[in-house]
């Protein structure tokens, strides 16, 4: 008859930790992911790729290879144009770069002021930006800080909409 190595209970354990510990990496990355969504500083849909990618390997959550090459290409897709749907929406509103920086300087100050100033924030900074680059002309700025905001909105709606699928895929491998 064949026996287990005396070890082998020890072994068990260890793999047992590391799955509960994939696990919560996947959770908290997940969760920062979510927070990165309006948070500039936080790179919101990359980190919830890699709870997605920590969720793998897992015994917990099998999710794939093909799930998860779609969903990096998605990130990454997501990065870019998060990056870009700003200026674009500045540059159809007849805005300048001026609007774009004074936008993410305001939501980042913004943050600092509560939920009220990281929606208020980018409006007032692309506004700012605007107003000190065409030497005060409000009409305008207006509509410059109006692009840059209806910008940083879609980005960001693009960023939590995605973050928010990654999660339901991870909770969906999970129950399943």
């Amino acid at each position: 008859r064949w026996k287990p190595p005396a070890n082998s209970e020890r072994v068990f354990k260890r793999f047992y930790r590391m799955d509960i510990a994939l696990v919560i990496a996947a959770v908290i990355l997940l969760v920062a992911g979510f927070l990165g969504t309006f948070l500039p500083v936080i790179p919101g849909t990359p980190l919830a790729w890699l709870g997605l990618l920590a969720a793998n390997f897992s015994s917990y959550s099998h999710i794939g290879i093909w799930p998860l090459i779609i969903t990096g290409i998605v990130a990454a897709a997501v990065t870019i144009l998060d990056n870009v749907f700003p200026a674009i929406f500045t540059k159809r509103s007849g805005g300048s770069k001026a609007a774009t920086i004074g936008s993410t300087i305001g939501l980042i100050a913004g943050i600092f002021v509560g939920p009220l100033g990281i929606i208020a924030g980018p409006f007032i900074g692309a506004f700012i930006g605007e107003l000190i680059y065409t030497n005060g002309q409000a009409e305008k700025s207006l509509k410059s800080a109006w692009g840059a905001f209806l910008g940083f909105l879609f980005g960001t709606g693009l960023k939590m909409i995605t973050v928010l699928a990654f999660i339901c895929i991870f909770v969906w491998k999970i129950v399943e």
